[in-house]
């Protein structure tokens, strides 16, 4: 005799979710997650979070730029500040966030209002860029293309709609733009975005920039004019589309950001903190300052004087590439022996200048062949390396 057994099918995820014990946030969203890549990201294994500097600690060049009329890199490092408008504006690394897992925030604020938007202007309180080299596993310009999310804590006191328009640039100029909306005034909020992958073209494997994200603060109507939830090739009007904030019209407008974040996957991760050395190094490679050590003159290294005199310098991190290199401050001497030449003409990089190290070139005077050794005489004589994207 066969006795035939059968026994029916059994969706587990139904059976956990019927449990009377609550498998909490952190396993409805392990339910949740769709690959097992997805469910590696949320226990944290690996690194994920692609942005450098994201908990604003690192500030190289200093806490505060006041009066900037510019776009440009002035205070945390890596976050650039963009600007095509009339306004003016101070842009810093404040530390007293109220934030227990983030103390540090970059800051924005408008010191000189910008009243009337007009249809081209556009103010960007955060503009980063991520190299190429660091992008190749998102697939992107392949059908196995992956979801990204970007997650941060935002503050401002202007509500309202808010764009971040994410553009690259290889083959053909392509744009995505997620809405985010600022509900209360002055609070702290928590965002999170998801990207949808671009299966159309790729991002080019290289040192030059993959990604900008362009956080927009105010925009003008010209790049308003159609929304751009998915990947779509670039134009004027999909820059910002559903951006209805007028940050800025008044002055003392400001706008803060901290714990940013961009890691593959459809779901916000907890942050991923690093140490202090390890994000200092990942700063290093885009920019450096060599200056004294506070409160008393400081010694940089040996070179010789021939045409010029030579100073060799190698960088503490390979930098992305050979940086420019500019000299702070006229606080410097350079002793040749005996001699001391105070605050000699700084002449550039010599031939050589390179991702490892460079040579500094002075006009200096004397026996051709002296050794030589430069001295910073105060705080704010310094040299900077800068190689950003």
């Amino acid at each position: 005799m066969t006795v035939k057994i059968t026994k029916p099918e059994i969706n587990v995820r139904e059976k956990i979710s019927e449990l009377d014990k609550p498998s909490g946030t952190a396993g409805q969203a392990m339910l949740a997650a769709e690959t097992p890549q997805q469910q590696f990201n949320l226990i944290g294994a690996g690194r994920r979070n692609i942005i450098i500097n994201g908990d604003m600690r690192i500030a190289q060049r200093g806490t505060s730029a006041t009066g900037v009329t510019a776009t440009g890199y002035y205070a945390t490092d890596r976050m650039a500040f963009y600007e095509a408008n009339s306004g003016t504006y101070t842009v810093r690394q404040d530390n007293n966030s109220g934030l227990a897992e983030f103390p540090h925030y970059h800051h924005v604020i408008a010191t000189t209002a910008d009243t009337s938007l007009g249809s081209t202007e556009l103010v960007s309180g955060l503009f980063y860029k991520i190299e190429g080299n660091d992008l190749q596993h998102l697939g992107y310009g392949t059908p196995g293309a992956k979801h990204t999310t970007l997650s941060f804590w935002v503050r401002t006191n202007v509500p309202g709609d808010y764009t971040v328009s994410i553009y690259k640039t290889f083959g053909s100029p392509r744009v995505v733009a997620p809405i985010y909306t600022i509900e209360q005034a002055g609070v702290w909020q928590y965002v999170t975005l998801v990207i949808p992958p671009d299966t159309n073209t790729g991002i080019l494997n290289s040192n030059s920039d993959g990604l900008a994200f362009y956080f927009n603060l105010s925009s003008g109507s010209s790049y308003t004019a159609t929304e751009a939830p998915s990947w779509s090739s670039y134009t004027t009007g999909n820059w910002s589309g559903g951006h209805t904030a007028h940050w800025g019209k008044t002055t003392n407008d400001y706008w803060h950001i901290t714990g940013l974040q961009f890691e593959v996957g459809n779901i916000a991760t907890p942050f991923e903190h690093r140490s202090y050395g390890e994000e200092l190094a990942l700063c290093q490679r885009y920019f450096w300052r060599l200056d004294r050590v506070t409160g008393g003159g400081n010694t940089i290294g040996i070179g010789s004087n021939y045409s010029n005199s030579i100073f060799y310098i190698n960088y503490p991190n390979t930098m992305r590439a050979a940086p420019s290199v500019s000299k702070v401050g006229t606080n410097l001497s350079i002793y040749s022996n005996v001699t001391r030449y105070q605050n000699p003409t700084f002449n550039g990089v010599g031939a050589g200048n390179g991702i490892v190290g460079t040579r500094l070139l002075f006009a200096l005077s004397g026996t051709r062949g002296n050794a030589i050794h430069i001295d910073l005489d105060n705080d704010d004589t310094y040299f900077n390396f800068d190689a950003e994207l």
